[in-house]
C-alpha cells in the first residue's frame, strides 16, 4: 500500500535526501502528502507518517509488514504539541520530560480522540516521545504535526542505525530516506507507562535507566517480560518491542552468559560451519574462533549491536553466538534486544 497524493513519488528506488534546508523541506512536503519517509534520530532510524494521517500511518505498517496491534510511538518538539494527543497526564511526566526530553524516553499516556485507533493498535493510550536529533525535530516543525515512526527496517529484523540499513529494507517500500549519519544511540528508546501517582514501569529498555528514571520519580518497576529468558505470553501490546521474536537476523542468535573462557569452552564443544561469534573488544586477543566485536562497554554495545547483526548477514554467517552483556544499565536495553534477536535461545555457561 502506498498512499496517493499530489506530490507522491514512484517507488522504483528510494529518494536519498541531505540535511540541507532544502531537502528538508521536499521531506517535509513529502510527508504532507501523505508519503513515508525515513528520518534519523538518536535512537534508530524512523519509518515517519503524519501521525494524523490513517492512510499514511497505514502505509507504514504496509511497507514494514508490521502486525496491526504493535503500536506505534509518535514525536513530538514541544510539550503543547503532546498536549494536543494526550490528556490526564501525570505532574510525574513533566518532571521527567523536563529532565530528559529532548531524548530516548517514550511516555505511554491517555491518548485524545484525535490519535487515529491504528496509531495505537487500538488501545486507549499513546505513546509519546521527544527526539533530540536535529533533522527529526526539523522535519516535525515544518509538518507542523506529530510523526509515527516505528524503525525503519522490515518487521522483526535488526533496527537501522545508518543510511545503508534503512536502503536495504526499505528501497522501493517508501518514498524518501534523509541521511542523518550514524545513530548515536544506537537500541530504541526507554518506553515507560504510569503505575501510580509517583510510580513508572519499564516496558522496554533503553539509553535511559532504571537508576536514571530513580532521580526523577519514587518507584521504577522493571516489567518481568524484559528480565524473563523465557517466551513471555504477551496478551496485550503496550509498547513496541514486547513481541516474541524480534530484531532478527537471517542468522541463528544463540545467546551465551559466561564469562570469556566459560564462552570459548561452550563454543568449542560446537564447532561448526559458517559459525561466527560476537564478542567484547576486550576479548579479542588470541581468540581462537571466527569472530567480530561489539564494544567495550554497554553504551558501546548499544551503538554497534544491530550494526554487527546486520554484518552478519552480509558475511553469510549461520550461527552468531553472542557473549551477553550485562544486564543492567544501559546493558539491560542491549540484552533485550539480544534475547528477542535469538528467539530466547539463552544458554547460562
Amino acid at each position: 500500500m502506498y498512499p496517493a497524493g499530489s506530490d507522491s513519488v514512484s517507488m522504483k528506488d528510494i529518494i536519498c535526501l541531505t540535511d540541507s534546508d532544502s531537502d528538508l523541506e521536499k521531506a517535509a512536503s513529502l510527508l504532507k502528502s501523505g508519503n513515508v519517509v525515513a528520518l534519523p534520530t538518536e535512537t534508530v532510524y524512523g519509518l515517519a507518517a503524519d501521525a494524523t494521517n490513517r492512510d499514511a500511518v497505514a502505509a507504514v505498517f504496509a511497507a514494514k509488514g508490521r502486525p496491526a496491534d504493535n503500536p506505534l510511538i509518535i514525536h513530538v518538539t514541544t510539550l503543547e504539541m503532546m498536549e494536543q494527543y494526550a490528556e490526564d497526564i501525570p505532574r510525574s511526566a513533566y518532571r521527567l520530560a523536563e529532565k530528559f526530553w529532548p531524548g530516548p524516553l517514550t511516555m505511554i499516556l491517555p491518548k485524545k480522540s484525535i490519535v487515529p485507533e491504528i496509531v495505537t493498535g487500538g488501545l486507549d493510550t499513546v505513546a509519546v516521545r521527544m527526539p533530540s536529533h536535529p533533522v527529526m525535530r526539523k522535519v516535525i516543525d515544518l509538518v507542523g504535526k506529530p510523526l509515527a515512526a516505528p524503525s525503519a527496517n522490515l518487521s522483526g529484523s535488526p533496527s537501522p542505525t545508518t543510511l545503508k540499513h534503512v536502503k536495504d529494507d526499505m528501497n522501493g517500500r517508501i518514498a524518501a530516506v534523509v541521511d542523518g549519519g550514524e545513530c548515536t544511540v544506537g537500541v530504541e528508546s526507554t518506553v515507560i507507562c504510569f503505575d501510580g501517582y509517583d510510580s513508572v514501569r519499564i516496558l522496554r529498555p533503553g539509553f535511559i535507566t532504571a537508576d536514571d528514571l530513580r532521580k526523577v520519580v519514587d518507584e521504577v518497576i522493571i516489567d518481568e517480560n524484559i528480565l524473563s529468558d523465557v517466551v513471555p505470553e504477551v496478551k496485550e501490546v503496550r509498547s513496541p518491542g514486547m513481541k516474541y521474536k524480534h530484531y532478527s537476523p537471517a542468522a541463528r542468535v544463540v545467546l551465551v552468559c559466561a564469562d570469556i573462557e566459560g564462552f570459548k569452552k561452550y563454543v568449542a564443544s560446537r564447532k561448526e560451519a559458517g559459525m561466527c561469534c560476537l564478542i567484547y573488544d576486550k576479548d579479542a586477543q588470541n581468540f581462537p574462533f571466527n569472530y567480530m566485536t561489539y564494544g567495550s562497554d554497554s553504551e558501546e554495545q548499544a551503538k554497534q549491536i544491530f550494526s554487527r547483526l546486520r554484518e552478519a548477514d552480509e558475511k553469510g554467517v549461520k550461527t552468531l553466538y553472542v557473549r551477553a552483556p550485562k544486564k543492567d544499565g544501559v546493558g539491560l536495553a542491549v540484552y533485550n534486544r539480544l534475547i528477542r534477536a535469538a528467539g530466547y535461545e539463552v544458554v547460562e555457561s
